[in-house]
């Protein structure tokens, strides 16, 4: 798995030697060294907290590091900020989109390009020029549209176009399709290397191997910080990926046939009408979630999968029909109902809907009940010393990876944030959960425990609903499917007689039951 040295006529335009970068005694990078040339694509992958982020946010001026040094286009690059990488021809396009809503994309894409001096806008100069490189790079975009106005998809594309409208050379994607339908990452990837044919040096973060295989000409593997591996993509498979980025083989697990118990959680003709627009968000649906089973709900983005999730919830109460939980009919249910009643929320969004980032571990561990024993003292005073020895077990229990109980949440990597939170609620060996975008931008490893911890959740009883938009998820985890298409529902179907095909078919509509 060498991987070859492209030096000569192509000699690399960014060097990246001896990189390290503690916090506090935790090296998040250690002696690192990597190359870019022209027109290259190289994935930088690794564990959730191995350090690449760190690694481009160094390189993106966002934080400084403790030694090494950084060569761009043969100038050294030192104690530079983002303004001075932007210069430099160094872009980055960050997992969280920075954009603002209330402005259009070409505001968007002007913000902070031109002086606060300079007596007018060049708006028209900015517009034709911006429309020069949408031809160039292929991009297609209504640059008059509120951002808020459009997909994620569309939102990805105006963060490349900021980018280039900067001149970048070297543009860094970190987690560029984590929230990106299969349809919009093949249409990134084509973006991706038609920019790249024409000179654009790429480097993306991804957990996803299936496509760093497709789009990457080379790999760089780190892992606690440090390189430990390099080669090119053609000389490797997905399990030898997978093995170097978690350092053992790793397998993900498969879900064992077993029959469904007894009904813990249905919708019956459920009807939710959008306040502003008053269509439908969802339409006269039915849903089923029996014991021991996992239904999963497959759809491409925007077709109800978030309204569905937010009645689930108790967030978003239907306008007809019943929700009924453990054989009673609940009207207008409350989240903190619904905890009390047994069902546990894996939220789409862990880092605003799933913790409190300021807080400590053990205090995110109390936000829905922890364990077994009490910890409020007759329901006002907390027994502080229970609950974190109680955060201390499931920190354990559950391998989350910290410092200690203390650590504010936001200090952890997503992985080990997506564990403390199904921590927090499978503990409570709930009935039923509601597990939506569970593995979304995780690694492989965090991936395989987060799937083990459903497959155990549903062998012991409970009854999943699985809202994914990976399908390879959804087939390997699923007992029975349904998809949603415009707010409808299809009937549902076992999951071990689907095909990849089949769902892309029904997720554009293709069901029997789906008026038209």
């Amino acid at each position: 798995m060498a991987t070859t040295d492209r030096g000569g006529a192509n000699a690399a335009i960014l060097s990246i030697r001896g990189i390290t970068k503690h916090f506090g005694s935790l090296a998040a990078n250690q002696d690192i060294s990597l190359s870019l040339h022209t027109g290259e694509i190289v994935a930088l992958l690794g564990e959730n907290g191995a350090g690449k982020t760190t690694l481009m946010n160094i390189l993106f001026g966002h934080y400084r590091a403790d030694s090494g040094s950084i060569e761009a286009f043969g100038e050294p690059l030192e104690q530079h900020s983002p303004e001075d990488a932007l210069q430099r021809g160094i872009g980055m396009v960050h997992q969280h989109f920075t954009l603002a809503d209330n402005l259009t994309v070409l505001d968007n894409i002007m913000l902070g390009t031109e002086s606060l001096w300079q007596p007018f806008s060049r708006r028209h100069a900015a517009r034709n020029r911006l429309h020069q490189i949408m031809v160039d790079a292929g991009l297609t975009v209504n640059i008059d549209s509120p951002v808020r106005d459009l997909s994620v998809g569309e939102r990805q594309r105006v963060e490349i176009l900021k980018a280039l409208y900067r001149n970048v050379r070297i543009l860094i994607l970190d987690e560029p399709t984590a929230v990106l339908t299969p349809q919009e990452v093949d249409d990134l990837f084509v973006l991706l290397r038609s920019m790249a044919s024409r000179g654009l040096a790429i480097i993306i973060i991804s957990h996803k191997l299936h496509e760093v295989l497709a789009i990457s000409d080379r790999v760089v593997v780190l892992r606690g910080g440090e390189v430990v591996g390099t080669a090119d993509t053609a000389t490797v498979n997905r399990n030898q990926l997978a093995e170097m980025i978690v350092g053992r083989a790793v397998e993900r697990p498969s879900v064992e046939a077993r029959a469904a118990g007894e009904e813990l959680l249905a919708l019956k003709a459920v009807t939710v009408r959008d306040r502003t627009t008053r269509r439908n968000s969802l339409s006269n649906i039915d849903l089923q979630v029996r014991a021991h089973e996992i239904v999963g709900v497959a759809g491409v983005s925007g077709n109800g999968q978030a309204t569905l999730a937010s009645v689930l919830s108790g967030l978003c109460p239907p306008d007809e029909g019943d929700f009924v939980l453990l054989g009673d009919v609940l009207n207008r249910p409350s989240p903190r109902m619904l905890t009390s009643k047994g069902l546990a929320r894996i939220p789409e969004d862990r880092h605003s809907q799933g913790v409190i980032s300021e807080m400590s571990l053990w205090e995110n561990l109390l936000l829905d009940e922890l364990g077994q024993q009490p910890v409020w003292r007759m329901g006002l005073l907390l027994d502080r010393s229970t609950a974190r020895q109680q955060a201390c077990q499931l920190i354990d229990e559950y391998d989350v990876r910290c410092h200690n109980e203390e650590q504010p949440v936001g200090l952890l990597s997503g992985g080990n944030m997506q564990k403390l939170i199904l921590a927090r609620n499978l503990a409570r060996d709930p009935d039923v959960i509601l597990a939506n975008q569970p593995t979304r931008g995780l690694d492989e490893g965090a991936i395989s425990a987060v799937h083990s911890l459903l497959i155990d959740a549903r062998n012991r009883g409970a009854g999943i609903l699985l809202i994914t938009e990976d399908l390879d998820e959804l087939l390997r985890l699923s007992d029975r499917v349904v998809v949603m298409h415009d707010g409808h529902m299809s009937e549902s179907l076992p999951g071990s007689g689907l095909t990849p095909r089949e769902l892309g078919l029904r997720m554009s509509g293709a069901f029997d039951n789906n008026p038209t």
